[in-house]
């Protein structure tokens, strides 16, 4: 027997439940989401490291920022259950004049974008944020307040509960194996539960998006590259509210994590330029001696920390050529609508995708972005949204 649905999503980590949420919210009750997994938030949403910032180098990266980080402040009201969010806030550091003037000017470009409280820090206030870090080589940095924290798992929970209340339904290990056409057009979706008549789909399928594209005959730039994250023992004096930590030169980064009836921890994370394309989800214990040694070079109270096994583990990005998301309805088929290609900012961009992919679909249009800037067409034009990726 063939089900019906007026949309399909396909993925149902965060960024699927938002579309869902926001879907249902404008009236459009049959939504169903197929997730590949036995459990949704097994793939990137679960393995996140939860930060949420504005600071970006592009406008179009601002304004999505904006839009969700509000949403988050705003959670429990809106959708009546906790997010986790907390503004402790992203600090930029810069270990050159150069890219401390590069910071700098990135400021401007971000209050023309509508983000007006980042501030321009000494190498002293860099100090007094965070006393336990070494300053030596430090020249400043950059501080917004309210980038922060958010609970991955519980914001796709909070959006898959209140979408399924309003008609939603959730198909959890379930695979798509086809996407049928008629005429250009979506028709049905074929998965392991079933077939399913429709004539909307969207692929909100993370860093499995490439693969349920071609499904529909589209081939989109997009590849698995992993991400990995461990975890040590907090040090000395630790503020509760010490911010997120970035290298504006090497990415590496770190913030203080909370663990229920422990002493906190700290989160350490590094894009390892030896990590090439590929679908590997496994943790690979040699990292640790990798981050761990820019860990204790950058905070000595981090040197020797015992590393806890329980917060160590790797994920997906899903990197496209310009590392900025592919949205909007595909050129073909009609009714395949985008929501991949985050490149690492999936979570702290799906209340913004949730809002525009809703928008396209009930209406034919967004506000929220100019949403052309982020068509899949813009590859094979050579149209790559330029940014020197210090702040990606």
């Amino acid at each position: 027997m063939t089900e019906t649905a007026d949309v399909v999503i396909v993925g149902g980590g965060i960024v699927g439940a938002s579309i869902a949420y926001h879907l249902t919210s404008d009236g459009c009750r049959d939504v169903l989401i197929v997730e590949r997994a036995a459990q949704q938030g097994t793939g990137s949403t679960g393995r996140a490291t939860g930060g949420v910032r504005a600071q970006f180098e592009t406008d179009i990266n601002v304004r999505m920022s904006l839009h969700s980080i509000d949403f988050f402040a705003r959670f429990r009201e809106e959708i009546g259950r906790e997010c986790g969010y907390r503004a402790v806030g992203y600090l930029f550091f810069a270990t050159s004049d150069e890219l401390l003037a590069r910071l700098d000017a990135n400021r401007e470009r971000q209050r023309a974008a509508g983000l007006r409280n980042v501030r321009l820090l000494t190498r002293e206030e860099v100090g007094e944020m965070l006393p336990q870090m070494r300053l030596e080589d430090v020249r400043g940095g950059v501080f917004c307040p309210t980038d922060g924290l958010i609970d991955p798992p519980a914001v796709m929970r909070g959006l898959t509960e209140a979408a399924t209340e309003h008609g939603a339904r959730v198909w959890t290990d379930a695979r798509v194996t086809s996407i049928e056409t008629e005429d250009g057009r979506v028709a049905s979706v074929e998965t392991s539960r079933g077939r399913v008549s429709t004539r909307v789909v969207v692929n909100a399928a993370g860093a499995w998006a490439g693969e349920v594209a071609r499904l529909a005959g589209l081939e989109l730039p997009i590849v698995p590259l992993r991400r990995q994250l461990v975890g040590v023992e907090g040090f000395a004096g630790m503020s509760e509210s010490m911010p997120m930590v970035i290298d504006a030169a090497s990415g590496f980064h770190f913030r203080r994590v909370e663990r229920e009836g422990r002493t906190a921890a700290v989160l350490l994370a590094w894009p390892d330029p030896a990590e090439t394309p590929g679908f590997r989800e496994e943790f690979d214990d040699r990292f640790v001696a990798k981050v761990s040694a820019l860990a204790s070079a950058r905070v000595p109270s981090l040197a020797g920390a015992a590393v806890d096994r329980s917060l160590c583990r790797a994920g997906l990005y899903e990197m496209t050529p310009d590392r900025h998301a592919v949205l909007g309805e595909a050129p073909a088929p009609r009714g395949l609508f985008l929501a991949c290609g985050f490149s690492g900012h999936g979570v702290m961009h799906a209340p913004a995708t949730g809002r525009i992919t809703s928008d396209l679909i009930m209406r034919g249009r967004t506000e929220l972005v100019d949403v052309e800037q982020l068509g899949v067409e813009r590859f094979a034009a050579g149209r790559l949204i330029e940014a020197e990726h210090a702040l990606l």
